[in-house]
């Protein structure tokens, strides 16, 4: 009996807080989410550099093919392949022996010729002067000074064919047309070398190339539709196109670094590839250090312009899905819209959007990927140094 009153008030007391306990969980429910935190940009209208980002190639400014103008036999070479050298500078030699006597035997020509010039001279003024009185015929003078003349005109044949002998012994001595740096030589010593005639069809043997390498030019291409694209924009007015001296140049070095120096735009086709459907572009680049040279293959950043009333929004804000580009907008009323815009390329490390947003649309960039179109927000100010710990912060909101 003692031991059945002692155990009733202890279940009674049980019973008590078990109600209790049920009763507090009905007044309060499921705890609520709190509301993520992102960060935002305000869109402004602006305008910016018209950059467009391209491949090039690199070429001489100048190549010069150094070719044998005398046929002969290669007697050395007088230059160190890959080095620079000047106008003018000796860089082979070919056998003169053949060419220092022909040019011998024009010299002795052209005396042979004063000295029958030099008779016919003395026979044609006596002639002149005796036929006053009658001593000769006018017949005899008239084909002594038709003589005259003929060894006058052998003089001149002689002196043609001395000049003539003299440029092919000079040509003997092959030198740099240009400044530049010369390549390696296509033939050793001791080679036989033509000069290629017309006839035979042949060329002249090609012994060296010299290439000047400051400054280079930048070779590429702009696809017609771009250039047609930036065209409309600038008779619209949001794109103004600079002139081509203008034009600036940036080029990226295989390894990714950046070229010290800019380049400046200098040819514009006038027609399309039609092969390409291309238009083809050259840019001149100073090349003080000969860093660059011929045939690299390099990006290359081209500034063509100005574009104006556009929106730079940071390249992370953007997303892109089956339908297209788009960002998430804070509204006024703290919620999250989707707006679909229109890119055309990036400045920096932001995207260039022309269409789809507004002067003052709140511009989610940091924690997009804790809310969703309809879901409250709360906006703060996207500072770039802090986008990794807002973005953290953003998903420890959803978690909690």
């Amino acid at each position: 009996m003692k031991l059945s009153s002692l155990h009733t008030p202890i279940l009674c007391l049980s019973l008590l807080a078990l109600a209790a306990c049920s009763g507090k969980g009905k007044d309060q429910g499921p705890p609520k989410m709190p509301t993520p935190t992102v960060g935002v940009v305000k869109a402004q209208l602006q305008s910016t550099t018209l950059n467009k980002d391209l491949v090039g190639r690199l070429s001489a400014f100048r190549s010069a093919d150094v070719r044998a103008r005398v046929s002969g036999l290669l007697l050395k070479r007088t230059y160190k392949e890959g080095t620079d050298v000047k106008q003018g500078q000796l860089l082979f030699q070919i056998d003169p022996a053949t060419y220092k006597a022909a040019l011998d035997s024009s010299l002795a020509n052209l005396t042979s010729a004063k000295a029958t010039y030099t008779n016919a001279h003395v026979v044609a003024e006596r002639d002149r002067s005796l036929i006053p009185q009658g001593y000769i015929s006018h017949a005899q003078l008239d084909s002594d000074e038709a003589t005259e003349r003929t060894a006058a005109a052998a003089i001149q044949q002689a002196q043609a064919a001395v000049a003539s002998a003299r440029i092919n012994l000079d040509y003997t001595k092959v030198v740099s047309p240009i400044d530049g740096r010369a390549g390696q030589q296509q033939l050793t010593e001791g080679a036989i070398v033509g000069n290629g005639t017309a006839d035979t069809g042949s060329s002249s043997t090609l012994l060296t190339t010299v290439d000047q390498l400051d400054p280079l030019y930048v070779n590429f291409t702009m696809s017609a539709t771009d250039m047609s694209t930036m065209q409309q924009a600038q008779s619209a007015g949001t794109v103004h196109l600079a002139d081509q001296n203008k034009t600036t140049v940036q080029i990226t070095l295989p390894d990714g670094t950046k070229y010290g120096q800019q380049g400046t735009l200098d040819f514009s086709d006038t027609s399309v590839n039609a092969t390409t459907g291309a238009i083809n572009l050259r840019a001149l680049v100073p090349n003080p250090q000969h860093q660059l040279l011929p045939g690299m293959y390099v990006t290359l950043s081209a500034n063509l312009g100005q574009q104006n009333n556009v929106f730079l929004i940071p390249q992370q804000a953007l997303q892109r899905d089956i339908a297209g580009a788009y960002v998430l907008v804070v509204d006024p009323d703290s919620k999250v819209q989707r707006k679909d815009v229109t890119t055309s390329t990036t400045s920096g490390n932001n995207w260039i959007v022309t269409a789809g947003l507004s002067a003052g649309d709140q511009v989610i960039v940091s924690g997009v990927q804790g809310v969703q179109p309809g879901a409250p927000a709360q906006a703060s100010p996207w500072q770039p140094a802090a986008d990794s710990t807002s973005a953290q912060g953003g998903h420890s909101a959803d978690q909690q």
